[in-house]
C-alpha cells in the first residue's frame, strides 16, 4: 500500500513510465530467453548463425546507447521512447513472421536499436521530471523493471507450448500498446539546445574525468547483477540437481524487490551521501557470493528433497544479498549520473554510461565463464564466486575514494521528513 501511495505521489509521466518499463522488461524476457532456442531447434540454424543473429541484436544496442541519449536530448525524450518502442514493435514481429536470415537479422538490429533509444531516452526524462525525488523514481523503476523480468519468461514458457511466433506476437502486441500509451499520455517537454554539436557533446561527456571515472568504477555493478542470469542459477541447478531451481533466484529477488526497494531507498537517502551508500551497496554485492563460494565444492547430487533444500540455502540467500545490494545502490547511481553535468546533456551521460555498462557486462560475462570452465577444469569450484567477490569489492573501494578525493557530485541538503512522512515509510 505504500508503494502504491509513492506512486500516486508522481506525476502521470512518471507513473506512465513506470508502467512501460514494466511492459518492456515482460515483452523483452518473454521472448528474447528464447530466441537461441528457436533459431536452433525449430528453424535448424548452426551454432554460428544463432551468434550472429543474437550478437548483431546486443551490438546494435550497446553500441549505439550514446546516439540514443543523444537523440534524447537534442529532439525531446517523448519522441525517442515512441520511436524506440515503435521500432521493437517491427522488430520482434518480424521474429515471428520472418524464418529466413535477412529478415531476422533485420530483427535483430531494429530490436537492439530500439533498446538503445529508448533505454537512455526513459532515464533521462524520468530524472528530469522527477526533480528532487530522482532517488524514489528510480527505486520504483527498479522495482516494475524487476517485476517484468520474472513475469516475462513465465509468460515466455506458457506461450511456447503453443509456439514461439505466439510469444513474439505477443512481445511486439505489448510494444505496440506502449506506444500507443505513450504518444497518447506522455506530456511533451521543452527541448533546451546545448549550444554544441552532437561531436562537441560527446566530447565534453567524455572529457569529464569524474564521470568516466565513476562510470568505470560502476564495472563491478554490472558484472555482478548479470550474474543473476548466469553464475546463480548455475550453481542453484549444481546445489540441487534441478533445473527449476534457477527460477527460485528470481522469485525470491522480485518478492524482496517489490517489499523492500522503496524503504530501503527513503530510508537511506536521509542518512548519508550516495557515494557512502552506492559504495555500502557494491560491497554487500560482492559479499553476497561469499556464501555459494563456501558451499560451491558439492561433487555428490543431494540425497533427497531435504538435502536439495538445505543446499539450496546458500545460494538462494547470496541471492537474497545480491539483490539488497543492488536496491542500495542502483537508485542512487542513476540519480548521481545527471549531477555530473548539464541537464541538456542528461540522455547523452545516460546513453555512455550504458555503454560503459554493456561493455563492462560483456567482459565481466567472459571472465565469470572463463572462471567457472577454469574451476571445474582444476577442481577450483569456488573460482568464478571468488571473482565476482573481487569485483564487487574493487568496485566499492573505487567509489569510496572518488568519494574522498570529492570527485563525485553533491546533492542538496535534504528536506527534513516529517512524523507523517515518516510513518509512511
Amino acid at each position: 500500500m505504500k508503494t502504491w501511495h509513492e506512486i500516486r505521489g508522481f506525476p502521470v509521466a512518471i507513473r506512465l513510465l513506470l508502467v512501460n518499463q514494466l511492459g518492456v522488461n515482460t515483452g523483452f524476457y518473454l521472448l528474447i530467453p528464447y530466441l537461441a532456442l528457436h533459431l536452433s531447434e525449430d528453424l535448424g540454424m548452426s551454432a554460428a548463425v544463432v551468434g550472429i543473429v543474437l550478437g548483431v541484436r546486443n551490438l546494435s544496442q550497446q553500441g549505439l546507447f550514446l546516439i540514443g541519449g543523444s537523440a534524447s536530448d537534442r529532439l525531446g525524450a517523448r519522441g525517442v521512447i515512441i520511436a524506440g518502442c515503435a521500432l521493437r514493435t517491427v522488430g520482434f514481429g518480424l521474429f515471428a513472421l520472418g524464418d529466413g536470415l535477412p529478415v531476422l537479422l533485420a530483427a535483430s538490429v531494429l530490436s537492439g536499436l530500439a533498446g538503445a533509444l529508448f533505454n537512455p531516452a526513459v532515464r533521462a526524462y524520468l530524472a528530469l521530471e522527477a526533480g528532487e525525488r530522482k532517488a524514489e523514481a528510480f527505486a520504483l523503476f527498479n522495482v516494475f523493471a524487476t517485476t517484468g523480468a520474472l513475469i516475462g519468461p513465465l509468460l515466455g514458457s506458457a506461450l511456447l507450448l503453443v509456439d514461439f511466433r505466439a510469444s513474439a506476437l505477443t512481445a511486439a502486441g505489448i510494444f505496440a500498446v506502449l506506444t500507443v500509451a505513450q504518444a497518447m499520455v506522455l506530456p511533451a517537454r521543452k527541448v533546451t539546445s546545448s549550444g554544441n554539436s552532437v561531436l562537441a557533446d560527446w566530447r565534453e561527456v567524455v572529457g569529464n574525468r569524474g564521470f568516466m571515472a565513476f562510470a568505470l568504477a560502476m564495472v563491478g555493478l554490472f558484472t555482478m547483477e548479470n550474474q543473476l542470469y548466469l553464475l546463480l542459477p548455475d550453481g542453484a541447478r549444481r546445489a540441487t540437481g534441478w533445473d527449476g531451481a534457477a527460477g527460485l533466484v528470481f522469485l525470491v529477488g522480485t518478492l524482496t524487490n517489490l517489499w523492500l526497494q522503496l524503504r530501503i531507498t527513503r530510508a537511506l537517502k536521509a542518512r548519508g551521501s550516495r557515494a557512502r551508500w552506492i559504495s555500502a551497496g557494491l560491497a554487500l554485492m560482492g559479499l553476497s557470493f561469499v556464501p555459494s563460494m563456501v558451499v560451491s565444492g558439492y561433487g555428490t547430487a543431494p540425497d533427497g528433497l531435504a538435502d536439495a533444500a538445505l543446499r539450496a540455502l546458500p545460494v538462494l540467500a547470496g541471492a537474497l544479498l545480491l539483490y539488497v545490494g543492488v536496491m542500495i545502490a542502483q537508485p542512487f547511481v542513476m540519480e548521481l549520473i545527471p549531477d555530473f553535468g548539464r541537464p541538456e546533456l542528461t540522455g547523452t551521460y545516460f546513453g555512455l554510461f550504458y555503454v560503459v555498462s554493456g561493455i563492462a557486462a560483456a567482459v565481466g560475462n567472459t571472465v565469470v565463464g572463463w572462471a567457472m570452465d577454469a574451476g571445474e577444469y582444476a577442481d577450483a569450484p569456488w573460482l568464478p564466486w571468488a571473482c565476482c567477490v573481487v569485483s564487487g569489492l574493487a568496485s566499492a573501494c573505487g567509489v569510496a575514494w572518488l568519494h574522498r578525493r570529492r570527485i563525485l557530485p553533491g546533492r542538496p541538503v535534504a528536506v527534513p521528513v516529517t512524523a507523517r512522512e515518516a510513518s509512511d515509510a
